[in-house]
């Protein structure tokens, strides 16, 4: 197995955090939604004053996963007030955890799900959350073999769509 390496962004990676974010969500998503709403939240969620926004923000860190320097995965993480639901101080929220397709099946989601579960431990939370697509079988599969449970259901405005998440969570301290 390849040397997956793990590296924390600064803003100097927009642009590289850019590109990968759109590919990833693309490969992921790209089949199960129409073109217009895939164009419209790529250009909103990913352009370069939202992720240089994100990157400066002290309560979101992002990832690069890499094999050989280039990158196949990144992960977001967000703390305090930064997650986008359960915002308290005792929680962290893995937003995004995306491999490029190609990368699927070589430990790099694990190797990046390894390094949230880390910075939990480390910042002394109780629990780490997320949200994933209801229809994202693979995902939902990966985080219960991590020991997440099922706690709640949200609406996630897709373009002129709305698709419920299954909110997730795993207990770190009781």
């Amino acid at each position: 197995m390849e040397n997956i390496d793990i590296e924390k962004l600064t803003v100097n990676n927009c642009s590289e955090l850019q590109r990968i974010a759109k590919q990833t969500f693309l490969e992921t998503f790209s089949e199960s939604n129409t073109q217009e709403n895939m164009q419209k939240y790529l250009a909103e969620s990913f352009s370069t004053e939202k992720l240089s926004v994100e990157l400066n923000n002290e309560n979101s860190e992002f990832y690069f996963a890499k094999i050989e320097k280039q990158i196949v995965g990144y992960l977001k993480l967000n703390s305090g007030i930064s997650q986008t639901e359960i915002k308290t101080n005792n929680s962290l929220e893995i937003e995004r955890i995306y491999v490029l397709q190609d990368f699927q099946g070589k430990k790099v989601g694990q190797i990046l799900y390894n390094k949230a579960i880390e910075i939990a431990i480390q910042e002394n939370v109780d629990f780490v959350w997320l949200g994933v697509w209801r229809e994202n079988k693979r995902a939902i599969s990966f985080y219960k073999k991590n020991g997440f449970e099922e706690f709640d259901k949200h609406v996630f405005k897709f373009g002129d769509k709305e698709q419920t998440d299954i909110m997730m969570k795993l207990i770190l301290n009781n």
